[in-house]
């Protein structure tokens, strides 16, 4: 099984697949985050790690599952000249599932909070349990499929799956507080969702989206809101001194 250790061309294909799954893994990342955001700050973590442990039980699962996995390419049914297969059926009902909660959580996040509901989680902690299981399935599929595709080897995929989901675990908490400390990331996150929905109906339907395109507006749009966010705190300092100055010199 580790008959590949000694061989040079295994260890850059196990550092590639790392990439791989750990950029696959960001999707599952901004999800987390975003839902486990709306449960109390002491529920948080234990959700957070939850969520995580499922991701990686979700793609080892699958991974174990190679020989269904494979079979879930073969057309079950054909719709608008389209065969599609068991593979299709969960990219299409995840990335729908993806498109209505990003469109409610957009909704919510314009919603005036109430006395009656500030400060108060708006989900409970299975609920939110439930829907990071659901979409773990989904990007855990196209995680496999990659790992499928590059590799042969088992042992390969597992170490590679279970080193990504530890540096999932590591910055999934960061992540996490810099999203809700910056209502406009959080934002940018859920129109992110979006994208990767609509991405995720696309590939089901047989319409190839490139990954790279969409990975570099991803980087883009994420690039320069940061530079917004820079500026805006570097305005913000500015004016506090200039106060704080303005105060000393009365």
């Amino acid at each position: 099984m580790f008959e590949w250790i000694a061989d040079p061309q295994a260890w850059v294909a196990l550092l590639t697949l790392i990439a791989l799954e750990i950029v696959l893994g960001i999707d599952n990342i901004i999800f987390i985050s975003i839902v486990v955001g709306k449960l109390p700050v002491h529920q948080r973590d234990k959700a957070r790690l939850i969520g995580i442990g499922l991701a990686m039980v979700a793609r080892l699962g699958l991974l174990l599952s190679l020989f269904w996995i494979m079979g879930l390419v073969e057309p079950i049914f054909t719709l608008l000249d389209n065969a599609i297969s068991g593979r299709d059926l969960i990219l299409i009902f995840g990335g729908l599932f993806l498109l209505a909660k990003s469109t409610h959580e957009i909704h919510t996040s314009f919603d005036i909070p109430t006395e009656s509901t500030h400060g108060v989680a708006q989900v409970g902690f299975y609920s939110v349990l439930i829907q990071i299981a659901i979409l773990d399935i989904v990007f855990s599929l196209d995680s496999v499929i990659t790992a499928v595709g590059l590799v042969d080897n088992i042992s390969i995929m597992v170490i590679a799956i279970v080193l990504s989901v530890i540096v999932m675990l590591f910055a999934a908490k960061p992540i996490s507080i810099f999203v809700e400390e910056n209502p406009t990331i959080k934002m940018l996150a859920l129109s992110f969702l979006l994208l990767i929905g609509f991405t995720l109906v696309a590939e089901g339907l047989d319409f190839h989206v490139p990954k790279g395109y969409i990975y570099f507006a991803m980087a883009f749009s994420l690039t320069v809101e940061l530079i917004n966010i820079k500026i805006k705190k570097r305005k913000e300092t500015g004016t506090i001194h200039l106060n704080k100055k303005m105060s000393e010199n009365d």
